[in-house]
């Protein structure tokens, strides 16, 4: 701690349930730059853990602790000491400031901001299409009632120009266009009631859209009246799954999309503030989707007639794709994600967009509760006729009751506030059943978790022989 004179810059005080209750104006002003007010739970992330540290375990804490409060990154050296009340228990702990240094943060360079414009646009997107480098139909995906004619048409006609299935203003050029010139054009689709825009994502490099292109429809308005009356009033009700997710999906996407263009001042200029509310706002949003999917896979995985499509997979393959996937979210966090080295194996039956599910939520999981600076490790291994793949973390591990109940339908063992549902290991082993297989857990307080994916082992010198 400080020697006596210390010159002190901000004091606050933060009570035991982590909220900021007083605090000077600089430590006040880098609260709301992060979201957060005076009184509301503290919204500076790093400051965050070491206050819920030193009062968890009862230490007086000197460290430093960066943020970054719209356009500058902070570092900060924070002295806290927890107060203990009668009855032996945390009551809060005062926050004094030592040392305070800011440096701005490099504006954010073109690559990146066309990268965020593409993820909005894909977000807002009501119909996904695959291009050639001629601006060709290859294949196209939608789930929007209003444009199941377009795609119709379009799938009996793959091999043609995109553009001779839509409408454009002023349409007397020879079609398609440069693809800068209908990045971002309006159209009208035969079917569908609403405005459309398009937005051309180019691929392969040196030269944009040498590999093709992506092409994302995107409506001006939410679809209408998608439930019809017959299916609202039918004896069982809508299905969630069926009818309900892509109705909801849609709005949400657009409160991502448009949370994401406010967010990186894309629309112009911000107030830092606002920016962050924005940060939020998406952030709730995307947790409500990922809410939508687990209630639309409960819906699939509990119905009666629910069946997977097995295949001779590899699991390595499997591993390797779900560490891909998920591995900036865990450099995030400092977390080393360990998958198969190349060379190491492991054949299965099942199937892969199942296997890859469970796997994501497993690490999702891994990384969401193990702590910074660890690792994650996914381990191959066959016992009998069953081929296994392991997710190792180095979190707090579980204790023995509470290794089954985490199976359990919307058990979060206390957690609450990380957005979790509380269904992914349920809907989880429910799949690995109906492959054959299974999912188990094995851990212990203080040595992490370990789940383990069994499903029925390929034998591949009988593979090869069929």
């Amino acid at each position: 701690m400080a020697t006596i004179g210390t010159p002190y810059i901000a004091h606050a005080k933060a009570d035991a349930d982590g909220r900021l209750v007083e605090a000077d104006e600089v430590l006040a002003r880098l609260q709301r730059a992060c979201g957060g007010s005076i009184g509301s739970r503290i919204a500076i992330p790093e400051l965050l853990a070491l206050v819920e540290k030193a009062q968890r375990y009862g230490l007086r804490l000197a460290r430093q602790f960066e943020a970054v409060d719209g356009e500058n990154r902070v570092t900060a050296w924070v002295e806290i000491a927890p107060s203990i009340g009668g009855s032996g228990e945390s009551d809060g702990s005062t926050i004094d400031v030592v040392n305070w240094h800011t440096d701005e943060l490099p504006p954010e360079n073109e690559t990146d901001a066309a990268r965020r414009r593409v993820e909005i646009n894909r977000h807002l997107a009501d119909c996904t299409a695959r291009l050639d480098s001629n601006q060709r139909l290859l294949a196209i995906d939608t789930e929007a009632p209003d444009l199941a004619e377009f795609a119709h048409v379009a799938l009996a006609n793959v091999g043609k120009p995109w553009t001779d299935f839509v409408r454009l203003p002023g349409n007397a050029h020879q079609q398609p266009l440069h693809w800068r010139l209908l990045d971002g054009t309006q159209c009208d689709i035969d079917g569908s009631a609403r405005r459309w825009t398009a937005h051309l994502e180019p691929l392969g490099q040196p030269q944009p859209g040498s590999a093709g292109f992506v092409l994302y429809l995107t409506a001006d308005s939410p679809l209408a009246g998608a439930i019809s009356e017959a299916e609202a009033d039918g004896a069982d009700g809508p299905s969630f799954g069926r009818d309900l997710t892509p109705v909801l999906r849609q709005p949400i996407n657009r409160i991502i999309a448009n949370a994401e263009t406010i967010r990186t001042k894309l629309a112009g200029p911000l107030a830092d503030e606002y920016s962050s509310y924005a940060a939020d706002i998406a952030t709730a949003a995307q947790h409500l989707l990922a809410l939508i999917d687990d209630l639309s896979d409960l819906e699939v995985v509990e119905s009666e007639d629910f069946v997977t499509a097995p295949d001779r997979i590899e699991l390595a393959d499997v591993a390797r794709r779900a560490c891909g996937i998920l591995g900036v979210r865990a450099r995030e966090k400092g977390i080393t994600l360990v998958a198969p080295p190349d060379g190491e194996g492991q054949l299965a039956i099942a199937e892969f967009r199942r296997v890859l599910q469970i796997l994501l939520n497993l690490l999702g999981n891994a990384i969401r509760y193990s702590p910074n600076e660890s690792q994650v490790w996914i381990r191959l291994d066959r016992i009998g006729n069953r081929a296994l793949i392991t997710v190792a973390d180095q979190g707090h591990g579980l204790e023995k009751e509470q290794q089954e109940q985490i199976f359990e339908k919307f058990e979060r063992l206390g957690r609450s506030g990380d957005g979790g549902s509380g269904l992914g290991l349920y809907i989880s082993r429910r799949i690995a059943r109906a492959m054959d297989g299974d999912l188990t857990v094995e851990s212990a307080p203080g040595q992490g978790a370990r789940f383990t994916l069994a499903v029925p082992a390929a034998d591949e010198l009988r593979d090869k022989a069929r």
